[in-house]
């Protein structure tokens, strides 16, 4: 049993990344083998829409053409029972490198048929882990919600099972002093993530463990 977790922060020891190591925690607890990959630290770029992956009788269908950092990791998540996603929202989205790996996780498998098909060889749970600036109240206004939903339904789709949580109004900064940054009240986060927080953080492992299980 293998679970594995891609952090798309660019920081390997903040929110998110602390989010996915309590979800591989949970999956661990239940005996599966767990790896944490930071797209920071790969040299890879997104889909260059060559269409390799859906040219008829071509070498590469149903797979990326493109060689680089990110090649042997998507051949290892073939083998792999379970994948969590992590990424803060920045400006509506997830971070630049996870959008990157999205399209290079997702395109090739993506068959181009009336209904689409899937070409990934099995069924394998799937999740997402949002963390953001964003209060909970202004997900619905931001739009958020529905680019969860959107999100989950490709992943679906792909790969047969897909979830997501998130993590709201997390703490930027270790020194809100030193960054201009007067539209936030440190107190008000340092408090969030004291309480708050570690209850996120909760629902990742919760995640973890049922992906273990459900193998």
């Amino acid at each position: 049993m293998k679970v594995m977790a891609f952090n798309g922060s660019p920081r390997k020891h903040w929110n998110t990344a602390a989010m996915l190591e309590k979800a591989l925690e949970g999956s661990a607890s239940q005996g599966a083998e767990t790896e944490l990959v930071h797209l920071y630290e790969l040299d890879f770029k997104g889909c260059i829409s060559c269409f390799a992956c859906k040219t008829i009788n071509g070498q590469n269908y149903g797979s990326c053409a493109l060689k680089d950092d990110l090649s042997p990791i998507l051949k290892k998540i073939e083998e792999t029972d379970a994948i969590i996603l992590g990424s803060p929202m920045y400006f509506g989205s997830v971070s630049g490198e996870m959008r990157s790996f999205m399209e290079r996780l997702q395109f090739p498998y993506l068959e181009y048929t009336e209904p689409p098909n899937s070409l990934f060889p099995r069924k394998i749970n799937t999740g997402i882990i949002y963390t953001m600036n964003c209060p909970e109240k202004g997900l619905k206004d931001r739009g958020y919600d529905q680019y969860f939903v959107q999100n989950e339904g490709v992943l679906k789709m792909i790969f047969g099972r897909s979830e997501s949580i998130y993590s709201c109004e997390t703490l930027q900064f270790e020194d809100y002093a030193k960054v201009v940054s007067s539209r936030f009240d440190p107190e008000k986060r340092l408090e969030r993530h004291r309480d708050v927080f570690p209850k996120d953080c909760q629902k990742a492992f919760d995640m973890g463990v049922r992906f273990a299980r459900e193998v």
